[in-house]
């Protein structure tokens, strides 16, 4: 039986025909906790959905409820407490890496597993990487665990996500990355200023940022390697990715660069017309 069958069934005596047909047919899960996407009509009965969702999953603590997107200059995620244990920190394993976080305060963007898996597989022995928007982990934690990098440089400006990018460095118990609290601009001048220079640099972060692209090319080697996220309307996909290539191409000339195109990639939708890529570049 579907989970929404499952709700159907559940709550057939409290909801209406037209209510019961706007119950979700899916969820997300992250480790211990589910978050629903609600129907504005089912928003009333959201208490004694959130209940029939932890009495179906014996193993989920806590259930809650998306209200909005995401807000603030910190990306914060718009949850609502629903029904369980009101702790909404959860440790969620992917890949065999262990992510500890609150899903009110991190969003957690499970869609983006399949890059957390490619890139530390490109990575060469003892490389030095810059993860210049690292987060709680997303990448730095995989790359610190699967691939042969010599050095790690996770930055991260939120308070709240470097506690966790800490923690999680800890509870993964891995000893190459070096997690710095700041401005990525701030910090990779100072990186530069002692010296360091990087194999290859990670902007994994929307909106694009295209006003740090000139420090991931200040500190990069040449022939080094730079990861680069964008949004690419689907109706003109050649062309929209022709231009982010151009955008990138022409931060290198400042710098007396060139780039060659190495990938680019779709990771997922991410609305109407709208797919979330990845760009792969090398530095020439």
């Amino acid at each position: 039986m579907s989970f929404k069958d499952l709700l159907k069934e559940r709550l057939s005596k409290e909801l209406n025909e037209q209510e019961l047909s706007k119950l979700p047919s899916g969820f997300q899960r992250i480790g211990d906790i589910i978050i629903l996407n609600l129907d504005e009509s089912l928003k009333k009965h959201k208490r004694k959905i959130g209940e029939i969702v932890l009495e179906l999953f014996k193993d989920v603590r806590t259930v809650c409820i998306k209200e909005g997107g995401i807000k603030g200059e910190f990306r914060e995620p718009q949850i609502e407490y629903l029904a369980g244990d009101k702790n909404t920190e959860t440790i969620h394993i992917e890949s065999g890496i262990k992510y500890n976080f609150d899903v009110r305060k991190i969003m957690f963007a499970k869609g983006n597993v399949s890059e957390r898996v490619r890139i530390p597989k490109q990575v060469k022995k003892d490389e030095i990487i810059i993860d210049m928007f690292a987060g709680i982990g997303y990448f730095s934690l995989a790359l610190g665990k699967y691939s042969k990098a010599k050095k790690i440089y996770a930055i991260e400006l939120n308070p709240v996500s470097f506690h966790y990018l800490k923690e999680n460095i800890r509870l993964n118990k891995i000893n190459n990355i070096e997690a710095i609290n700041g401005d990525n601009r701030e910090i990779i001048d100072e990186l530069i200023n002692n010296g360091i220079k990087a194999d290859r640099v990670i902007l994994g972060y929307l909106p694009p940022p295209k006003e740090f692209l000139p420090w991931a090319f200040k500190i990069i080697k040449k022939k080094g390697i730079i990861h680069y996220e964008d949004i690419i309307n689907v109706d003109n996909k050649d062309k929209e990715i022709e231009r982010v290539v151009e955008e990138i191409r022409k931060v290198a000339k400042d710098f007396g660069y060139n780039i060659k195109l190495l990938l680019a990639k779709c990771i997922k939708g991410y609305g109407p017309k709208k797919d979330h890529y990845v760009f792969d570049v090398k530095v020439e």
